[in-house]
């Protein structure tokens, strides 16, 4: 389906929780609140949206948290999604502690890529980044991605005093495995806009001084707006995620989910479709006509989701503070 700027809107990224097992200080420190269980969507739920959004022509869903896997039953639920007629590809984004655990089942039904948040490679700062002293499991959860053949990108946030001297280590993880590594820019939404952005740009050319035989790579690498690289010699290739200095608006293809069911058509504004009516009305008719029921819920969801693609602005004003009017935290819209 077209927007009213005539993009192609065909991916939809789902928080199924707000919950994480990581306390990452520019996201979800300690303290922050968390939404009561009864207010997120049930995985039913979140499987009449996906029937819905691939009647609107979505055909690429991406699980998202908080923490996706620690919210159980995450792989069955990737696999029904899977099975939806016009769904090509099913991912997930994760902080990689469980994933490790949790890998044989979620390739079982049909997980095709996945991306991992690391920050750092260094333990200590890992610790101070996350509040958790995890970084091995994470580790460990690359390495038996990688082997599996799974799809595997590295989502990487530098920070300014923190770990910004630590791209060209992330950067050289794709000459020693078949991975790649994606430099995102801190973005102004929630805590992140505590935080001074560390420009792609300027890790680029700090790369190509490293690396002055560095080619442009021009390969399709999945549904996001990275712009990629390749070491000489890599097996993959470092990706830039630029919100900032690399506008990219113009392409977006995508719509969120909140885990309480908001359909987010730009991370920017705070203005969203609202889908949890729609859930109460189907829970109350569902008590006399079932199969009626589950049928008017699919058009009124498919309804809600064409209206949030049609509201999508032309882009993003992040370079302007003043005209951000998102003001929850990533954790609770979702990654």
């Amino acid at each position: 389906m077209k927007d009213q700027y005539g993009r192609i809107i065909d991916y939809m990224r789902i928080s199924i929780t707000d919950r994480c097992n990581l306390r990452c200080r520019y996201c979800m420190p300690e303290g922050v609140e968390l939404v009561p269980m009864k207010n997120i969507l049930s995985y039913e739920e979140i499987e009449m949206v996906c029937q819905a959004a691939a009647k609107a022509g979505i055909r690429k869903f991406k699980i998202t948290g908080g923490e996706p896997l620690v919210r159980l039953g995450c792989p069955e639920l990737i696999g029904k999604i899977k099975k939806i007629p016009g769904v090509e590809q099913v991912t997930m984004t994760t902080n990689g502690v469980l994933l490790s655990k949790y890998l044989p089942e979620l390739l079982e039904n049909g997980l095709d890529a996945v991306n991992i948040s690391l920050d750092t490679l260094d333990r200590e700062r890992y610790q101070v980044i996350t509040g958790r002293n995890e970084l091995f499991r994470v580790l460990e959860s690359v390495d038996q991605a990688v082997e599996a053949g799974i799809s595997v990108k590295i989502n990487s946030v530098l920070q300014k005093g923190m770990n910004e001297d630590e791209f060209l280590a992330l950067a050289r993880l794709t000459l020693e495995k078949k991975l790649d590594v994606r430099f995102i820019e801190m973005m102004p939404i929630g805590l992140g806009k505590k935080f001074e952005t560390i420009y792609n740009e300027d890790i680029l050319e700090e790369l190509k001084k490293q690396y002055p035989d560095i080619q442009e790579d021009r390969q399709i690498h999945g549904n996001g707006p990275a712009v990629y690289v390749k070491l000489p010699g890599g097996q993959g290739s470092v990706g830039f995620i630029s919100a900032l200095h690399g506008k990219f608006c113009q392409y977006c293809n995508r719509i969120r989910m909140t885990a309480q069911g908001c359909l987010k058509p730009c991370l920017c504004y705070g203005k969203g479709v609202e889908l949890k009516d729609i859930f109460d009305r189907h829970e109350k008719s569902q008590k006399c006509r079932t199969t009626m029921a589950d049928q008017e819920t699919l058009q009124y969801l498919y309804q809600a989701i064409t209206e949030a693609i049609q509201l999508k602005p032309k882009s993003h004003r992040f370079e302007n503070l003043s005209e951000i009017t998102e003001d929850k935290k990533m954790s609770q819209i979702g990654g």
